[in-house]
């Protein structure tokens, strides 16, 4: 197994990443998934940027299906990023298996947007984000909501209490 950690973080790659989570995990390089970015030359160039002596790759979705099998099957380690739950909730409908050494997708900023419901620091959800996060659930995957290692965390039952 190559994946040592996945996330979802709607900054999608920035220093607190490597500050603060590579440090607590291993890291050869960041695989970061999301259409809007990958498809933006400017924004991915910032955003490759930001990490110094890691390796990054921005795919869409579609690249990412095709790409994570061969990551997953490297003896690196690297951190699968997402933009939201929906991203990963469409790799794993496509069949790419998201366990890691982590054993948990962590779960760091999801801004504030129209038609969300705050569950937790800097966190909020939408209805198409609450299914995804249900989906992943209910094939096993743990999920954490945490900023940074050691803040404090609460699981995706306890913020589901938050949404009724």
């Amino acid at each position: 197994m190559a994946i040592s950690f996945v996330r979802i973080d709607d900054r999608v790659i920035h220093g607190q990443l490597i500050t603060r989570w590579a440090k607590e995990l291993p890291c050869d390089g960041i695989v970061a998934i999301d259409d809007e970015v990958a498809a933006d030359p400017l924004l991915s160039s910032v955003m490759k940027g930001a990490i110094q002596d890691t390796k990054v790759w921005l795919f869409t979705v579609v690249q990412a299906i095709e790409k994570l099998p061969k990551v997953i099957a490297s003896d690196k380690q690297y951190f699968v990023i997402g933009k939201s739950p929906i991203t990963l909730r469409r790799l794993v409908e496509a069949g790419i298996d998201l366990n890691n050494r982590n054993q948990k997708i962590n779960v760091g900023p999801m801004s504030a947007r129209a038609q969300t419901i705050t569950i937790g620091p800097n966190q909020s959800v939408n209805h198409a984000e609450t299914e995804a996060f249900d989906f992943l659930s209910e094939r096993g995957h743990r999920i954490e909501f945490r900023l940074v290692p050691d803040a404090s965390h609460f699981s995706w039952l306890e913020a589901k209490k938050k949404l009724k």
